[in-house]
């Protein structure tokens, strides 16, 4: 298990690691041909700054290598709002007085039919973590109901047993998305208070029971603006090499979640939180870059939450996979659009223009996961 891995490392350590990075370590990162960790703290350091120049050519140009001039098209379709967690950040935390809303299966198929009228086959399903009423058997049928209209789904829930991951495999399910949030040991609890997701070791080994299911592909990442985005950042990247020399079947991707502001529901109010962001646009790029200097083979995703401007421009630096037209609620595009949204999208535009946006620029949006429909 990763636990054991992941305990010989300690955050104050590697912080004071990346921190005493130097302008010789980093220019020695970008003279080889592959990185390792210790390449890595030096391309997230404050010393990589004045390099990010050639970081971005260098990403570039091993990005082109192995995956083309493509950008993978897919879309969330938010199934719940009901979560049993209390979560600091997110606006459907169980403390926050919100309307939920979970779909029914005639409320799936239509959003289904209006989603597969902007142009997608890969879809992401999303719920709160809440087991009773979003639970296996619950993701169970709406896997089967959305499987028909679909090249590639994917899910973003509650940490599931092995044998749960199992059960949703033989269903037709390709991808598990699981967030750490942070790899902060001691703050983690400050963060998630109440709940399943209190449980830091359960979530941390939840990559190793969907890598003994035998799941396709697994997508990992920190939430940038709780802590230490460099330090959360190497955990990820440490992560991510264990998993990969473990289940090597298994394919890897990593995202970049910046926290947005939420709006917070209380006695029939409402109000938005902001969250300061501990990431400049320069440094997600730097993040990017570095990432795709320590693993030409992994899948990097950037999703509505950025802005309209910055997603236009790091297409060409490292990014493999997008989000476009993207709804944050349940019934978003069609049943409740108006209905409390996750977190606050940034790039509003739709699926067509962020396609005829990827063409503008010499790359071509892909809509099918063609790896799966060849390999199954």
């Amino acid at each position: 298990m990763f636990t054991e891995y992941f305990n010989r490392f300690s955050w104050q350590d590697v912080q004071a690691d990346i921190r005493a990075k130097t302008d010789a370590d980093v220019r020695r990162a970008l003279q080889k041909e592959r990185c390792d960790l210790e390449d890595f703290k030096a391309l997230v350091s404050p010393a990589a700054a004045p390099h990010l120049e050639a970081m971005a050519r260098l990403s570039r140009t091993r990005t082109l290598k192995r995956f083309g001039r493509t950008i993978q098209m897919y879309v969330p379709l938010y199934l719940s709002n009901e979560c049993q967690n209390i979560c600091t950040y997110c606006a459907f935390s169980l403390d926050n007085k919100i309307k939920r809303k979970t779909l029914t299966d005639a409320e799936i198929l239509q959003e289904v039919q209006a989603i597969k009228a902007m142009g997608y086959d890969h879809i992401l399903l999303v719920t709160g973590e809440a087991n009773q009423t979003v639970g296996v058997p619950y993701l169970q049928h709406a896997i089967r109901l959305v499987r028909p209209y679909f090249a590639h789904i994917s899910l973003e829930v509650q940490p599931l047993d092995q044998a749960d991951y199992e059960t949703l495999i033989a269903e037709g399910l390709h991808t598990v998305l699981v967030y750490q949030e942070t790899y902060h040991t001691d703050r983690y609890k400050h963060y998630h208070p109440k709940g399943k997701k209190s449980k830091f070791q359960y979530r941390l080994e939840t990559p190793d029971r969907l890598g003994k299911a035998g799941i396709h592909k697994i997508g990992v990442g920190a939430l940038i603006g709780l802590e230490d985005w460099r330090v959360d950042s190497f955990f990820t990247a440490l992560h991510v090499q264990y998993l990969e020399k473990t289940y090597w079947q298994t394919k890897y991707s990593v995202s970049f979640p910046r926290l947005r502001p939420i709006e917070v529901g209380k006695a029939g109010e409402s109000e938005v939180r902001e969250f300061h962001s501990y990431m400049s646009d320069r440094e997600l790029v730097q993040l990017i870059c570095a990432y795709r200097l320590l693993n030409d083979t992994l899948e990097i995703s950037i999703s509505t939450r950025e802005r309209e401007a910055f997603r236009d421009n790091i297409i060409p630096l490292g990014i493999t996979s997008m989000s476009a037209g993207s709804k944050t609620n349940p019934g978003g595009y069609s049943v409740e659009p108006e209905s409390l949204e996750q977190f606050e999208v940034s790039d509003e535009r739709s699926s067509k223009e962020i396609a005829a946006m990827i063409r503008k620029q010499g790359y071509e949006p892909v809509w099918k996961d063609w790896d799966v429909v060849y390999g199954s």
